[in-house]
């Protein structure tokens, strides 16, 4: 994963320190690759200590491996990706359209940039094991897991999506070992989806979320951890955007096991038959 895509996620995670150095990273990526750690400390204001213990913390072993991974994203960076195109009260149709277009084609990059081909297929594996799938979300989250559920529902699998709080956490405590919950949240922070992941621990119960690319409550109970981008900054477009975001990681799977479940397949062509005979009748 690109060094500038994991500074962009956890920005808002940093402490006063790791802010300074995100920043300068993102606008000076260059600079660093001339720079020691002791001279990036200098520059950013903090301490070598802190360098160091930033580096580490975005999953590298010291600042040198820290550098190299920013090198390595520069080689194969091909253009600052702008996350929010704010629509204003005076914009036509035309620039709407063209600035939605660009924010959802960014919001998407991103998101594939985030997630890896491993956790993808740990997170099929565990779908397609599964005796029953409760898939549990709030607000705009709920209504990506309705549509997340009807996908798998063609495929034959048992999969049920409740966007009520106190019905998910009726439906999990039903569920054990050989179950599934798909945690669908922006923040990873909304209280009844914690408490029912929570609660999906306690009973082994496997866990699949679908969160900000940060610590949170809900990814921190998952098995399995997949990311959207959460957009933050652009008021009118933030649910538009986080549902695209999570209905890409969605479709991702429903295409994964469709394409790996011979069964699944053969329930889909049933499933899209008897909908096609039904609409020529």
């Amino acid at each position: 994963m690109s060094v500038f895509v994991k500074l962009k996620a956890l920005r808002d995670t940093f402490s006063d320190s790791e802010a300074r150095l995100a920043d300068f990273t993102l606008s000076s990526a260059n600079v660093i690759r001339e720079l020691s750690s002791v001279e990036l400390a200098r520059i950013a204001g903090v301490s070598q200590s802190s360098v160091v213990k930033f580096a580490q913390k975005l999953g590298f072993k010291g600042y040198p491996a820290f550098k190299l991974g920013v090198i390595d994203s520069l080689n194969s960076e091909t253009g600052d990706v702008r996350l929010h195109s704010k629509v204003t009260l005076n914009d036509s149709l035309a620039q709407i359209s063209a600035k939605l277009l660009e924010s959802k084609m960014a919001v998407l990059t991103e998101t594939k940039n985030l997630n890896t081909a491993e956790a993808f297929e740990q997170a099929v594996s565990l779908l397609k094991a599964a005796k029953r799938i409760l898939i549990i979300g709030l607000g705009g989250s709920a209504l990506v897991g309705k549509d997340f559920s009807y996908k798998l529902q063609k495929l034959g699998m048992a999969a049920i999506a409740e966007p009520d709080g106190h019905a998910q956490l009726a439906y999990v405590a039903t569920f054990g070992k050989d179950d599934l919950v798909v945690a669908i949240s922006e923040s990873g922070q909304t209280r009844e989806v914690i408490k029912a992941v929570q609660q999906a621990q306690a009973n082994d119960c496997p866990v699949v979320s679908i969160t900000q690319y940060a610590a949170n409550p809900v990814s921190d109970c998952a098995s399995v951890k997949l990311y959207s981008v959460a957009e933050k900054e652009s008021v009118r477009l933030s649910s538009i955007l986080a549902r695209t975001a999570q209905e890409f990681v969605i479709d991702i799977l429903f295409i994964a096991i469709t394409q790996s479940s011979r069964t699944g397949r053969k329930m889909l062509e049933k499933t899209n038959q008897l909908i096609g005979d039904f609409r020529r009748n």
